[in-house]
């Protein structure tokens, strides 16, 4: 009887928790914040500590550190850059190719639709011109 009691605790309801879970869970979530929140601390303390030994450093050597900064970031852009535009210009030309071959990448349609698009309005932008200057040559014979 006492084992029917016990899985009878234990089979609850999916949505009913025991106080004593709730307990659990609650003292295990204050000590994680708890921990967390001290350990935030020590670090900004550490920060603060660290940044005040250092600033007389940096003060000190900053005619030489500056500039060093600077080539460095510049040349790690350049890198970054000339990778990164390379990497595009390799894709663009790997689309060229599908699109060349008939292989069909992704965009073909919409580049096929505004390449039907622009030639009608140049076809009916050629007839227009056309149109005008067979006006202007006809009103230019009658006066």
């Amino acid at each position: 009887m006492a084992e029917l009691q016990q899985q009878s605790q234990y089979q609850q309801q999916p949505g009913q928790q025991s106080r004593s879970q709730q307990v659990v869970r609650a003292a295990t979530a204050v000590t994680a914040g708890g921990s967390l929140l001290i350990l935030s601390g020590l670090i900004l303390a550490a920060t603060v500590i660290a940044l005040t030994i250092a600033t007389p450093l940096f003060v000190i050597f900053s005619p030489v550190l500056v500039p060093a900064v600077i080539t460095v970031a510049l040349i790690c852009v350049g890198f970054l850059a000339s990778g990164g535009f390379g990497v595009a210009a390799v894709t663009v030309l790997s689309w060229i190719y599908r699109y060349v071959t008939g292989k069909h990448p992704p965009g073909a349609d919409q580049l096929d639709h505004a390449r039907l698009k622009l030639a009608s309005k140049a076809r009916e932008m050629k007839d227009r011109a056309e149109q005008f200057g067979q006006q202007h040559i006809s009103g230019t014979q009658a006066s």
